[in-house]
């Protein structure tokens, strides 16, 4: 065999391929799922955080911000590990599904926090003073006036710690859930042979890819100018 025919026969075995395809397939539909669960649950109590951050509570800060900075610390596969081989000592089980789904939410609502509270900030304190000068209390202000602008101001930086946190649902095969990475990694050890990594690789592109290509169309769409 020449060096390409090795190469093809490890990483693009035609038999192999077409034998572990469905898994992979598999893999991608669930990887689809847990990025979809992270992403609607990080994003809402990251927002949910950063408003109640803007009342002002000075004891209620203090906590999100120490939650946050923790959450933002800790790399997401500590927190995996943490959650589902930890918490059972405490009563406390988690699936491998649940168990990443809630370590990546918690990564992403503390990066989401701080992006929608930097938003918060951005908008000029004029924003609050005549709002409040046509006779809006400070909620309405908050809820109708400064949040719309916050968001707006927030969705690239947003978009692009989106994206990378739910790359990180492939840290899921460690804890035994079948997402792409999973199901390739046990389609390698059952057929001996690399191709299943190189399909996962390919099913990453088919997912992500596109994900990127929205962000950037996103950042442009809504590029804040002053």
């Amino acid at each position: 065999m020449t060096g390409w025919e090795k190469f093809a026969h490890s990483f693009l075995n035609p038999r192999v391929a077409a034998e572990y395809t469905p898994k992979i397939i598999e893999g991608l539909g669930l990887t689809i799922l847990l990025a979809a669960c992270i992403i609607a649950t990080g994003l809402v109590v990251g927002l949910v955080l950063a408003t109640i951050r803007a009342l002002g509570i000075r004891p209620l800060n203090w906590l999100i911000i120490f939650t946050v900075d923790v959450f933002r610390a800790l790399p997401p596969l500590v927190i995996i590990v943490l959650i589902y081989f930890g918490l059972p000592n405490a009563g406390i089980d988690f699936s491998g599904f649940g168990a990443t789904w809630l370590a990546l939410s918690l990564v992403l609502m503390a990066f989401a926090e701080e992006i929608y509270w930097a938003g918060i900030c951005a908008v000029p304190a004029g924003q609050w003073e005549a709002s409040r000068a046509l006779g809006l209390r400070f909620l309405p202000t908050l809820f109708r006036i400064v949040l719309p602008q916050a968001i707006r101001i927030a969705i690239p930086p947003l978009v692009n710690r989106t994206i990378a946190i739910t790359k990180g649902t492939a840290l899921g095969s460690v804890v035994a859930v079948a997402e792409i990475l999973g199901a390739a990694q046990s389609a390698m050890a059952f057929s001996g042979n690399p191709t299943p990594l190189t399909l996962g690789a390919i099913a990453y592109i088919i997912l992500f890819l596109p994900v990127v290509f929205a962000g950037r169309w996103i950042e442009t769409r809504f590029a804040w100018k002053r």
